[in-house]
Formats: structure tokens, sequence, C-alpha cells
């Protein structure tokens, strides 16, 4: 049995075009159904938004690949080779162990493929369609994959600003716990921030945004969380201790002139592109300035500490990867050394029932003779048995167990 995949992903394809081919459970059972009746013998289907994925096994690999690529092709309505890349035998084993370790993800190391790795397998095992080979290869990766989890710990270094500026803070000011917080803007970067803050349990989340209907929004979800109008924003700086302010203005919304004179410290994260406050607003004495600068270090910091993670991952992976090559490729001598085996049992058996016929044996002779029997067979097979198990070479390996067939007569 040969290992293939078959799949697109957000490097090989847009989105419009992965949509096309994202399989709902009931699409995955559709497509199993069809192709399992083909050339396919085993099949796990992958697919996320970023990825979808077609694992399979077959005798004729060649053929099951085509099955494939002509159903994606239907799926599409035009030729999906354009968009797909085809892996067989030791790349299509490595690429699934560096999927599930999140090495081929946007974010080198996230954590969420492993569940959705483990979910398609566990669907596909529902369903009948994962088989020995499929249950063997899927395992090996997720455990591999915890593996790189919980000794590498990739995802603890975050590459998210959002999520950077929220640490950054804390380490500064010690805690955000009790804190009052102004967020300005309610776009993608304030909704990440305000997901990352409420874990830290400030004592008030201020929300401002020019549409406040959008502020609202984003309160509702938060227990702490009150909407508050944009042209309050001034005001409130009497009250709060942090402003993070991430919005989409083209023009600065904090001045240093109209600043008010606090008796306080403040301290503000500016994280929009361009910058919401005015650089000059940092030489007021209460008030320390971050922006995404201070930020942009660690992040380059966490960035190349996850891809020499990353390196250590592809090396933990590798030694999967041949430990499940070797495995797989005992597989594939096995019906040969079964039947050798056999073909021993049943020479052994032809063989006492005639000596038993002939002679008349007391029990320990009787038990003695059988022994020495079953002993020399097997050692009539062990040389070529060894020698099968020890070839590299898969051309030469197949043409040995072709003529060992034809010898043995199995």
């Amino acid at each position: 049995m040969d290992i293939a995949v078959i799949g697109l992903s957000y490097d090989t394809a847009p989105v419009e075009i992965r949509e096309k081919v994202s399989f709902t459970d009931s699409k995955k059972i559709e497509i199993m159904d069809i192709l399992l009746e083909k050339a396919s013998k085993e099949m796990v289907i992958v697919s996320t938004c970023n990825r979808s994925e077609l694992y399979i096994t077959a005798s004729d690999i060649v053929g099951a690949m085509e099955d494939v690529c002509q159903l994606l092709n239907g799926m599409l309505e035009q030729e999906a080779r354009d968009f797909l890349y085809i892996k067989t035998g030791e790349e299509a084993i490595q690429h699934l162990f560096d999927v599930a370790a999140g090495l081929k993800s946007i974010v080198i190391g996230e954590d969420q493929i492993l569940g959705q790795v483990k979910d398609a397998h566990a669907f596909a095992m529902e369903i009948g369609a994962s088989g020995k080979v499929l249950n063997k290869l899927f395992r090996e990766a997720i455990t591999c994959g915890k593996l790189i989890r919980s000794e590498l710990k990739i995802s603890e270094y975050p590459l998210s600003i959002s999520y950077i500026g929220i640490k950054f803070l804390k380490e500064r000011l010690g805690t955000l716990k009790d804190k009052k917080i102004l967020v300005l803007g309610a776009g993608k970067m304030s909704q990440l921030a305000l997901k990352y803050l409420v874990l830290e349990e400030p004592s008030m989340i201020y929300i401002a945004n020019r549409t406040f209907c959008k502020a609202s929004e984003l309160a509702e979800d938060l227990a702490q969380a009150v909407p508050v109008g944009f042209d309050k924003r001034y005001e409130l700086l009497q009250e709060v201790d942090i402003v993070i302010t991430s919005t989409s203005s083209p023009h600065l919304i904090l001045t240093k002139e109209h600043m008010p004179l606090l008796g306080k410290p403040l301290t503000l994260l500016d994280i929009a592109m361009p910058r919401d406050v005015e650089s000059a607003v940092a030489t007021l004495d209460y008030v320390d300035l971050y922006d995404v600068d201070d930020l942009q270090d660690i992040s380059d910091k966490n960035s190349a500490k996850r891809e020499a993670l990353a390196e250590e991952a592809t090396r933990i992976t590798k030694t999967y990867v041949e430990e499940f090559g070797l495995w797989l490729k005992m597989t594939k001598i096995d019906p040969t050394i079964q039947s050798l085996n056999e073909r021993c049992q049943e020479i052994h058996k032809d063989s006492m029932h005639y000596i038993e016929n002939k002679l008349e044996l007391t029990p320990r002779e009787h038990k003695i003779i059988d022994k020495m029997m079953m002993a020399s067979l097997k050692r009539l097979i062990r040389e070529p048995v060894k020698a099968l198990k020890e070839m590299e070479d898969m051309g030469k390996q197949e043409a040995y167990m072709e003529m060992l067939h034809e010898l043995f007569e199995l």
C-alpha cells in the first residue's frame, strides 16, 4: 500500500478557490463513498479555512490520485492541478507530521490545527474510511504534534501586535487587574485587544468609537465594558489608567494641545497605523506613550524564536517519519512473511502426518521430532526473511518477494 496526499492551502490557492473545496461532514461522506469504491483503499480528509487535503492509501496510487484530481476538477468546475500539491510516499508522510505540528500554518506553531487533524481522523474512523495504515499514520502524527506542543511551546511566543501589546502593558505596570482602561476604536485590532484584556481582569473597560453602535455591540459581550461617546475621550483621561488606541482615522485623535492636565500617571498604547496619538504627547511628564515600534521588536524576536523552534520541531518530526517508514516497510513484506510461515506450517503438518502413519512413536519421541522439524523449517526461511527485512531498495525488495512466492509456491 502506498500513501499520497492531494490538497490545496492558503499558499497555493486564493480563498475563492479554497471555499469551493471546503468539506462539510456530509460532503466528506459523499466524497469518501465515491473514491473508496474506486482505487483508494483508505482515506482521511482534513478541511479547515486554510487547507483542504485528502490523504489516501492504495495499491494503485497513481490511479487513486487521478480519481481525486478528477473529483476536485468537478468541484472547482475547472482544472484543479494549478492549485494542488500532490505528494507521495515519505514526502506525503512528512507533510502530515508538519501540518499536525503547525509547521505548515500561516502562523508557525499555532495550536488549533492539531485538534483539527485529530477530529478529521476520528471522523474518518467513525465511517470506516481510515484503516490500518492511515490509523497508524495519523495517530503517530498527532502524538508527535502533542510532543512538540508540550516540549517546544512554540505558540507561547505571540506574534499578534494586540496580544503583545497587552502583555507589554502588563510587564510595564506589573498588573492590569483593577485598572480602568479606555479602548479607542472598534476594528479588528481593538477587538483582539479586548479579547486579551478581559483575561487580565481590569475593573472597567470603556469602549469609544466614532460609530457608537459598534462600540455598543462590542461592549454587549463583555461584563466589565461600557460604550462611551467618542467625543468624551479627553474627559475620560481623568478617570482611566490606560488608553489603548487603534482606529483607522487618517488624522490624530489625541493631541498634546487638547490633553488635560492630570494629577496621576497615564499609560498610552498606540497600535494604530497611521498613529492615533501625536508624538509630542510623550513630552508630558505624567504620560508614558508607546507605539507599534516598541512592540515590533518583541514581535520580531518572537518570530525569530518560532523559526528556530520550528527547525527543532522539524528534527523531531523527521525521527517520527523515519520510524513510520520502517513500520510501513514491514507492513509491505508482512504478507510474504506470513505466507512463508503458513507454508512451513503446511509442510510440518503433512510431514508429521506421514511420520505418524509410518512409525509408532512414544509421546516423548513425537514431541522431539515435532519440535526439531518446526525448528528446521524456521531455520530454512530465517535468512530469506532477514534479507527481505534489511533490503532498502524498494524495487529490489518487490522483486525478491516475487521470487520467494515463486520458489516456495506461496
